[in-house]
Parts: C-alpha cells; sequence; structure tokens
C-alpha cells in the first residue's frame, strides 16, 4: 500500500510558490497556496484566478513537452488550490510540509513565519525558500525552530532538478533528512550546504556572470559570441562534469598555473586561486593523475570512468544536433 502524501502548503502565491506547487501537484500531492496580504474578496478572487491559471498554463507547456498527457493537466491542476490570509489557520491544518515564498524583506518574513508557525503541529517543517536571507535570520520568530531550515530551489521550481538545502544552527539533523527524502520523492536533486551568503548555486553563479558583463564592457567579444561559448563549452563540460570533478580531470596544477598568470596579465586578484589549491598540490592530491584531489579515485577503473563521461558528452552533442559521422575519403 502506498504511503500517504503529505499535503504541501506555500505561504506566498506568487512565482515561487506556484512553481513549488506544479512540481509537488505533478508527483502526487495535495497542495494550498496562502495569500499572505489580506485582500478584499474581489482582490483575492483576481489573485485565485491568476494563480491557477499560472498553473494551468505550465501544466499545458508540460503536456506540450510530453511530460504528461493534456487529459491528466486537469487532474493535476484539481490538486492546487488557493487560500485568503484570513483561512490561515484552516489552511494550514492539514499541511505536511510548509514552505514560505514571499518577497525577500526580512520583517515580512519573520511576520509570516510566526504566524505559520503557531497554526500547525509543533513537529511539522517549515521551510524558507529566500536567495539571500540566513536561515538564522529568520528562525527565532519560528516555533520550534529545530524543525526550520532553508530550501532554496531554482527556477523555474518545477523543471530544475536542484534544491540547495541550507540548514541553520538549531535545525535537528532529522529534519534534514525528512526534506531531502521528500524531494527526492518528487525527482528533485537536493544538496546540503551551510547557511553562508550566496549558497552554493547563486556564489558562482554570480561570479560567472558578472565575468561575462565585464568581457562585453572590455569588448572581449560580442554578448552573442560569450553566450554561444557558455552553451557550448563552459555549460557543455559542466553539464556532465561537475566543477570541482573538472580540476580533478585536468589536474589542480594547471588550474594554480592558469591562475598566476590570469592574475598577472588581467591585474586582479579575482583570479587568484585558493590555498586549498596549493595546499592539495604540496600533499599530491592533484586530480585523477594522482588518485586523490577534491575527490578520491581509489580504487576506481580510470579508463572506464572517463569512457563514461565521454560517452555522456557525445550525448551532449547529439543533443545539440553536432554529431556527426566522419568524412572518410575513399577511392572510388
Amino acid at each position: 500500500m502506498t504511503a500517504a502524501r503529505p499535503m504541501i502548503a506555500c505561504l506566498g502565491a506568487g512565482r515561487m510558490g506556484r512553481g513549488i506547487a506544479v512540481a509537488f501537484a505533478y508527483a502526487g500531492h495535495a497542495v494550498v497556496m496562502l495569500d499572505v496580504k489580506a485582500r478584499s474578496a474581489e482582490q483575492f478572487s483576481k489573485l485565485e484566478a491568476e494563480a491557477l491559471g499560472e498553473v494551468g498554463k505550465t501544466l499545458a507547456s508540460l503536456a506540450r513537452f510530453g511530460m504528461l498527457d493534456s487529459t491528466d493537466a486537469e487532474a493535476i491542476l484539481a490538486r492546487v488550490s488557493v487560500a485568503p490570509a484570513d483561512d490561515m489557520a484552516a489552511a494550514l491544518a492539514g499541511a505536511g510540509l510548509v514552505f514560505e515564498g514571499v518577497p525577500e524583506v526580512v520583517d515580512l518574513k519573520r511576520e509570516v513565519l510566526a504566524a505559520a508557525s503557531r497554526c500547525v503541529a509543533p513537529d511539522v517543517v517549515i521551510a524558507s525558500t529566500t536567495s539571500t536571507i540566513l536561515v538564522d535570520d529568520l528562525s527565532g520568530a519560528v516555533e520550534n525552530p529545530g524543525r526550520f531550515l532553508n530550501v532554496h530551489w531554482l527556477n523555474p521550481a518545477y523543471l530544475i532538478p536542484l534544491v540547495e538545502i541550507s540548514p541553520g544552527a538549531a535545525t535537528d539533523p532529522d529534519v534534514v533528512a525528512r526534506v531531502k527524502a521528500l524531494l527526492e520523492g518528487i525527482g528533485k536533486v537536493p544538496v546540503v550546504c551551510a547557511a553562508t551568503p550566496g549558497f552554493i548555486v547563486p556564489r558562482i553563479q554570480a561570479l560567472a556572470m558578472n565575468e561575462a558583463a565585464r568581457m562585453v564592457e572590455e569588448g572581449v567579444a560580442s554578448a552573442e559570441d560569450i553566450d554561444k561559448a557558455i552553451r557550448y563549452g563552459f555549460g557543455f563540460r559542466y553539464a556532465v562534469l561537475g566543477l570541482l570533478e573538472f580540476i580533478d580531470w585536468g589536474g589542480g596544477d594547471i588550474l594554480y598555473y592558469a591562475s598566476r598568470y590570469l592574475e598577472g596579465a588581467l591585474h586582479s586578484d579575482r583570479y587568484r586561486a585558493p590555498e586549498v589549491i596549493a595546499s592539495n598540490m604540496r600533499d599530491g592530491r592533484i586530480g585523477m593523475r594522482t588518485g586523490s584531489g577534491f575527490l578520491d579515485y581509489a580504487g576506481l577503473d580510470i579508463d572506464a570512468y572517463r569512457e563514461k563521461r565521454l560517452a555522456e558528452m557525445v550525448e551532449l552533442l547529439r543533443h545539440f544536433g553536432l554529431s556527426r559521422p566522419p568524412v572518410l575519403d575513399r577511392d572510388s
């Protein structure tokens, strides 16, 4: 017998709430989006129609993409509802997990989280989806903060597999495990990171986006060619290899010397390698060719490992329509 799927509540019916609603409704969960702003009945009806309309359009798109039958979209949409702010207690009464997705204003988030935490059982997990505010700046507003953590989704939330989980100082480790299991159960790929500004993806992403903009500013290349380089070079490789895996693939010493050159040639310490690169070199952890780097390759069949990664790149070539047969010169 299939275990009952917990009802999901989203505090806020904006873009994030709607994306999360699609992700969970698609996976069989009932979802309620709670409007957190006091509105007249007419204003709420307009918001409700807009939110459900967007969810419906998203499901229709997924049907066109072949992810579901168009006849199933109506049944999935029926799992999603929108509740007005003054119905918070009733709307949250059956919630198994609550996601906060209101605007990035600390006081507003604390107010909404405090109210919601009083409406659910003490063991119901509450998660903020903030992309900028540290979990411990919000946890004090939650009754029983051991059940509180940050769960950062990447837009569009219903498509991007990755979800970053950031526990706070008071977060119960069992809560982290429960949230990971729930996310994995709906097809997501959760990662856990410390409560630091930028988490993982936004922190790396900000550096890359600023550098791309800087190259346009400096006249290094056109915006079109920079984006082409990212899609077919940078992004192509990192869709298969993680950044740290790629360092190990080529060798940390290559990054060390390349960083020193760029730092001097471009007169900027933003290219300086962190100390861990130098210490890995001193300790002989260069990467795959020494058996360890950022990752451990002891006992791994390196040739088979490389073959698998290269095969994945070939699949990407096919995806982009760039795989072609060899040119063979044969005598007639």
